[in-house]
């Protein structure tokens, strides 16, 4: 039995739109999947209580979850339940509270009692795992922002992850372990090392910008983690209040799947608990596609969100034996080549940009220190000195454009001389070798039939 948490509509509801994702009436296809496999119960978010026979139990994006309902999690966990928790700093896909906040509500104090932290006002920025997104002026960009996870990401020693190729993170936040904890923490999927985090407000100020300002940390970061051990309550001082009735919040209730009713300061037996730092993954539109042929509906995956969901689950319910069978297949063959092309000539471009903002910033310092300098008859006149810093910046910009195009030649030139290399094999050297072949096995033929 797998209970879910949720304040998006997974379970399905009315659609949205105004730019964002939406979703029709029916379930999301994740739910679907697992009730082929499981009991799947919706827990409403208001609920004081984890039903007992919860085997596995999910929170997507939990908002303004009740000191009650914490408190019942955090029992169910010390208990011996294992937990999945998609947090989610900016969830693109939550389109129920128009201009409302979309970021998972605080879980600090639980967090803490499970030994992580996760900051709710960050996003991660990732330049090697980007993804090509068009923009409102039909334009293809690669943003950093849409995490597309590749090769190198996940973790090939954590049977979750070890055949898993390709996985999108829209928008996603990052979990640390917290310096004093003693429990088992194992990252499962990691950012690329060409990454930082953000404040998560300046997503709204476009990519240009984000790309402009940023800088990369020596560090990776964990987008997914595994934390298992023997848990403390996050509650040590029993059942939170009735905030109307100042009565403790039910005393057979809140325990959820303890065997007994009373209140667990120290778990009973070990749980495991895999933390996410996103929970757009699970929306339909970022790993399924949907068309109809000839009256058929063919839905075509085209990454592993899903399969990551379904092998986590099967893990955490001691049912391992499709996890190798499902997470098989490439669902695209990159040119590997290229984009190690693309990616120097992107380091490069982002260092020359980043110099000609400083560049901007340094002459306006300049200018503006020459502006106190002159006297009231002067205030509307460059003065030669402020001529010959605009002058100074203007042949810089021009300097650093030109090395700018110089960049984007020889990346395609790089590309097309690639290219022109698999053309040749594809199509020259294979029609050669199947002319030799021929001419070889003429030749023999006729030697066989010659009389000796």
């Amino acid at each position: 039995q797998i209970g879910i948490i949720s304040s998006l509509p997974v379970f399905g509801g009315p659609a949205f739109s105004m730019g964002r994702p939406t979703q029709g009436s029916e379930p999301w296809l994740f739910v679907q999947e697992l009730r082929k496999a499981y009991g799947v119960e919706e827990i409403q978010p208001t609920a004081e209580s984890i039903p007992q026979e919860t085997d596995l139990l999910l929170l997507i994006h939990p908002k303004n979850l009740s000191e009650g309902l914490q408190y019942a999690v955090d029992q169910y966990v010390l208990a011996g339940g294992d937990l999945i928790v998609f947090a989610d700093p900016l969830a693109v896909s939550d389109s129920a509270q128009q201009g409302g906040p979309r970021h998972s509500g605080s879980l600090d104090r639980l967090f803490a009692a499970w030994g992580v932290n996760m900051d709710m006002g960050k996003v991660l920025l990732d330049f090697d795992f980007v993804s090509q997104l068009r923009t409102q002026n039909n334009q293809i960009e690669d943003n950093p922002l849409w995490i597309s996870l590749q090769e190198g990401a996940f973790n090939d020693q954590a049977i979750i992850t070890a055949q898993l190729e390709t996985m999108l993170m829209p928008v996603a936040g990052a979990i640390q372990k917290a310096a004093d904890s003693t429990y088992d923490y194992e990252p499962v999927v990691q950012s690329s090392a060409n990454s930082a985090l953000t404040d998560a407000f300046r997503v709204r100020f476009g990519v240009e910008q984000i790309r402009r300002e940023f800088s990369p940390t020596p560090e990776t970061y964990d987008l997914a983690v595994k934390v298992s051990g023997t848990f403390t309550s996050a509650f040590p001082d029993g059942p939170p209040k009735a905030e109307s009735e100042g009565e403790e919040i039910g005393d057979s209730t809140a325990a959820g799947n303890a065997e007994n009713a009373g209140h667990l300061s120290e778990g009973k037996q070990q749980a495991t608990i895999l933390l996410v730092g996103d929970a757009d993954l699970l929306f339909d539109n970022f790993y399924v596609s949907r068309q109809n042929f000839l009256g058929f509906n063919i839905s075509r995956m085209f990454n592993d969100n899903l399969n990551f969901l379904l092998n986590s689950s099967e893990m955490l319910t001691g049912s391992e034996a499709l996890i190798s069978l499902r997470s098989r297949g490439k669902f695209e063959r990159p040119f590997t080549r290229v984009e190690e092309l693309e990616k120097i000539a992107q380091a490069r471009w982002m260092e020359r940009e980043q110099e000609l903002v400083q560049q901007v910033e340094e002459t306006n310092r300049l200018l503006r220190q020459l502006e106190q300098q002159k006297d009231a008859s002067q205030e509307l006149i460059l003065s030669p000195e402020q001529e010959a810093e605009v002058r100074k910046f203007q042949e810089e910009r021009r300097r650093i454009n030109r090395e700018l195009k110089v960049v984007r030649r020889n990346l395609r030139s790089d590309i097309e001389s690639l290219g022109n290399t698999i053309k040749f094999l594809n199509i020259f050297l294979m029609v050669f070798v199947v002319a030799l072949a021929g001419l070889g096995y003429g030749l023999y033929r006729r030697n066989k039939s010659t009389p000796s």
